[in-house]
């Protein structure tokens, strides 16, 4: 009976997140208003956040509360040994991942970017920069980013490899996304709009060193950046 509820929990609160009533970057109810709204036990509350995290549909913070995350596109599929990202343990060994992947994706577009593609990755650019606020649009802009790159790169397993791993591989720090800390939530929302654009302007110059160093030091300062976060909602 309880794993009849727990579905039925799980899949309205999916619904919610995916049909934008519940938009990225949202906090779900609590766990007591879930209780009282679906007349359901706490257990069934969390196993159905649990199931949620692990579709990469929630994330939730301890003291804080779970947030909802940008859904994957319609018809991704998961590729042979993916896995869910559903802790702060699994966010950082995928920064971890992206590190080295992304800097030698970055180096390759800058030696092989077309006009078009470059084009792109500007264009994702003014997206984010433009998304500050708006952590849904933000989220997406940043993936977006990221993918135009790895298509910049001419090789289609960087861009398979980005566009597999989805919108949720875009660590998003509660200081994203909580109110309380706009001030440092801005200054921080600064800091990766001016990363990003030195990966931009190095592969704009056509410098692969400058554009594998300037991804590496913002990966690794998302890393730092969430780390800072876990810390803080500990």
């Amino acid at each position: 009976m309880t794993r009849n509820l727990t579905a039925d929990l799980t899949a309205e609160l999916r619904t919610r997140i995916v049909d934008g009533a519940i938009q990225p970057g949202d906090k779900l109810p609590s766990e007591n208003e879930l209780m009282g709204e679906f007349s359901v036990s706490r257990t069934v509350v969390r196993s159905a956040l649990t199931r949620l995290q692990a579709e990469g549909l929630v994330e939730t913070e301890r003291g804080r509360g779970s947030f909802a995350l940008t859904p994957p596109d319609d018809g991704h599929q998961p590729v042979p040994g993916s896995r869910p990202v559903a802790s702060a343990e699994d966010r950082l060994h995928l920064l971890d991942f992206r590190l080295g992947v992304e800097a030698e994706g970055a180096a390759l577009a800058a030696r092989n970017h077309s006009e078009r593609q470059l084009r792109t990755i500007n264009s994702a650019l003014d997206q984010f920069t433009a998304s500050a606020g708006h952590p849904g649009h933000a989220m997406k802009a940043d993936f977006e980013f990221h993918r135009a790159i790895a298509a910049a790169s001419g090789n289609p397993f960087y861009t398979d490899c980005i566009a597999a791993l989805g919108h949720t591989m875009i660590a998003m720090p509660r200081t994203r996304l909580l109110t309380d800390v706009e001030h440092y939530a801005r200054d921080h929302f600064d800091q990766v709009v001016h990363e990003h654009r030195s990966i931009a302007a190095a592969i704009a110059d056509g410098d692969e060193s400058a554009a594998a160093a300037a991804m590496r030091a913002h990966l690794a300062n998302s890393r730092r950046r969430f780390k800072a976060s876990a810390r803080q909602t500990g």
